[in-house]
């Protein structure tokens, strides 16, 4: 049994809100990816990771990965909310073709 939980506004509001976050997410994931240093001040430094290293260049790197891998992840969650929006759109126009 098909459950429909969202109305078709709703639906489609977070199918367009999906896109855009998966696209944004993704992009910004590639850039952490290729260390760009545009995004410098949404990495997590800490004073240690200058000082206290003896590369600080690679774990300055290490964080960039970690930051990018953390926006791929979010872009999937969006895929999925996305997934589960258009479904409720699928529902919405079934829902209307029946006769009761």
């Amino acid at each position: 049994m098909a459950f429909l939980i969202c109305g078709p506004k709703l639906a489609t509001c977070g199918i367009v809100i999906s896109m855009w976050g998966v696209i944004m997410l993704a992009m910004l994931g590639i850039f952490f990816q290729t260390h760009s240093a545009v995004l410098i001040e949404d990495v997590p430094l800490s004073e240690g990771d200058f000082h206290e290293d003896k590369n600080p260049p690679q774990s300055i790197y290490n964080l960039y990965n970690k930051v990018g891998y953390n926006c791929f992840i979010a872009a999937g969650i969006y895929v999925l909310v996305g997934a589960f929006s258009f479904c409720q759109v699928k529902l919405n126009k079934r829902k209307e073709y029946l006769v009761h």
